[in-house]
């Protein structure tokens, strides 16, 4: 599947970001339980505009993980429902915007607006690409039975199926030592 870069991006960070929720993480843990860790997290991402670095900004992260987390889990339906409400809350103004050396892309918030209202009106555009080309479906869980995480599959095939190469590897190991504790089946 390919959709413009921005994107891409957009819904690997919405995923990155999913995947920092306690249980979903490889922790275990909250990964953004502090403000020096989300600041860490987002310093990964080359977020743009302001970022206040204080607990109310972490506060409505968390949130507004919360709220993206959901979308995962719900219908196309309801997702519009909820991408809408998203795009009304922040009054988003779509516009393209091109800076930090990125190629044209498009924004609908001002920089100055606050972080979590950027990142709810940037993942709501970029969801918006997804439902309008079809592709509801490559918002995914892991497949993996322990595991909480949201996947992007963006591969061509659409065959993705686990958050990460470690769930996928226990997923295998754990088929391989059940096939290999089984008996084998009697000669005919």
């Amino acid at each position: 599947m390919h959709f413009a870069p921005d994107t891409e991006e957009t819904l690997e960070f919405t995923v990155a970001l999913a995947n920092t929720a306690p249980g979903a993480s490889r922790s275990g843990s909250d990964d953004i339980a502090t403000v020096e860790q989300l600041g860490a997290f987002l310093s990964r991402w080359n977020y743009s505009g302001r970022i206040d670095h204080d607990g109310a900004e972490l506060s409505d992260v968390v949130q507004t993980r919360d709220r993206l987390r959901h979308l995962w889990s719900i219908d196309t339906d309801d997702a519009v429902d909820v991408i809408n409400g998203m795009l009304r809350e922040a009054q988003a103004l779509p516009h393209l915007a091109r800076h930090d050396g990125s190629p044209w892309h498009l924004h609908a918030t001002d920089p100055d607006a606050p972080l979590a209202e950027r990142i709810r009106v940037e993942v709501a555009l970029a969801i918006v690409d997804v439902i309008r080309s079809g592709e509801t479906d490559r918002l995914r869980s892991c497949a993996a039975d322990d595991c909480t995480g949201l996947l992007i599959d963006l591969s061509r095939n659409g065959s993705k199926r686990f958050c990460s190469v470690r769930c996928g590897n226990r997923v295998n190991m754990i088929a391989f030592r059940e096939r290999a504790a089984s008996p084998a089946p009697a000669p005919h």
